[in-house]
């Protein structure tokens, strides 16, 4: 889309070190802590962390479930009052565990509705759901497209996604099961940065015309970014008329997480730059 204005996103998974690794209560289906718990206090909470986000330029956010400290009506209003007041939208809550595969489904899907609840009442525009940690089979994805559904008619007030992320969904051809699936229910978060191999860009460019939210993940090494790459996997996702929120993903060995995200952005305005300017030259050549 020519003039398409790309706003400035993030994912908290970004700044996880800034957060000090926090992982809250109830964050991993089983109970306890999603990841292992933090060896040091966290820098800043997500609620300290709102006013810098929006002094840094970033207007839109999504919010990895352990990074919530609670589920606590009280809690998450807070969290959502203060969104509003720094002027930031959260397109998305990023369910990180659970398993619509599994045998225990009873309470996986008991869990999943309190998070769906947490994300309605934080004002969420989505909430991403794994399609599951099993190899996928079309019995699998049949039942999980149709799970996915069945949560997201449960949860009118925000739309559930899913990723082409973990075991359920290695390829392009396991996405659109699972979407087919959930026969329109549920929508697709693409991320450029999870899946690897030499037909990676095929299968993205496979999938990139259904995605509605984005995960804009470049893989950093010492030596800096895999701009290469990077700039390929944004041109498919551009290509592919994508024009909803593309959320940095940075997770380089680097802890100064703001440059890392700062030189994403560079990247990715560059790239949206040149799209542009040929996509204009489409319509007016």
């Amino acid at each position: 889309m020519v003039g398409h204005e790309m706003k400035r996103a993030v994912s908290t998974w970004s700044l996880h070190r800034t957060l000090g690794g926090f992982s809250g209560a109830d964050s991993a289906f089983a109970g306890g802590g999603f990841l292992s718990p933090p060896d040091k206090p966290p820098r800043q909470s997500l609620l300290d962390l709102l006013p810098e986000l929006a002094e840094r330029g970033y207007t839109t956010l999504q919010i990895c479930h352990f990074h919530l400290e609670s589920r606590e009506g009280g809690y998450l209003d807070r969290m959502r009052e203060a969104m509003f007041a720094e002027g930031i939208l959260l397109d998305m809550v990023l369910i990180d565990d659970g398993d619509v595969t599994a045998p225990n489904l009873g309470g996986q899907l008991s869990w999943y509705d309190g998070w769906l609840d947490a994300a309605e009442r934080l004002g969420a525009n989505r909430a991403r759901i794994c399609a599951g940690r099993c190899a996928p089979s079309p019995e699998l994805l049949r039942s999980s497209g149709q799970i996915l559904a069945s949560l997201a008619r449960r949860h009118p007030g925000v739309r559930v996604v899913t990723e082409n992320w973990l075991e359920m969904t290695p390829d392009a051809s396991s996405v659109r099961a699972v979407l087919e699936a959930a026969e329109g229910e549920i929508g697709l978060l693409i991320d450029l940065g999870n899946w690897t191999g030499p037909g990676k860009y095929e299968e993205l460019a496979a999938i990139a015309p259904l995605a509605e939210s984005c995960h804009a993940k470049c893989h950093f090494t010492a030596d800096g970014p895999d701009e290469r790459d990077f700039r390929r996997t944004l041109s498919i996702l551009l290509d592919g008329s994508f024009t909803g929120p593309m959320a940095l993903i940075y997770d380089g060995p680097d802890d100064d997480e703001w440059s890392g995200l700062d030189r994403e952005w560079e990247i990715v305005i560059s790239v949206l730059d040149v799209h542009e300017k040929r996509q204009s030259a489409r319509v007016f050549g």
